[in-house]
Order: structure tokens, then C-alpha cells, then sequence
């Protein structure tokens, strides 16, 4: 299996779901978020691993 590297875009959504999981952990509350810092870390993680495993993505 070939990997490829993600679009430009799937990399930022990506950077935006991670930051969104770590900034809890740093002590700034987003109170209008309603997805736990485990959920977004792991959604961050699948779709980059999305982009680098399926092609053209």
C-alpha cells in the first residue's frame, strides 16, 4: 500500500479538531463546543489518517 500526503485542507481540519481537543487540556473553556477532548482528538486522528491513506483525498 502506497501512502500518499493529505490535501492542504484535510490537514487544517485536521489541526482544527486536534486544537479543539487540547485546548480543554491547556484550561480554556469553549462552552459551545458539545464534543468531549477524547472525541475531537480522535476524530482529528482518523481523518488524517484518511487523507494519507486514501488517495486523493
Amino acid at each position: 500500500m502506497r501512502l500518499s500526503p493529505p490535501r492542504f485542507v484535510v490537514f487544517i481540519i485536521s489541526i482544527v479538531f486536534a486544537l479543539i481537543g487540547l485546548l480543554p487540556l491547556l484550561g480554556v473553556a469553549i462552552p459551545d463546543v458539545g464534543i468531549s477532548v477524547v472525541w475531537a482528538l480522535a476524530i482529528a486522528y482518523v481523518i488524517l489518517a484518511a487523507g494519507v491513506l486514501l488517495k486523493g483525498l
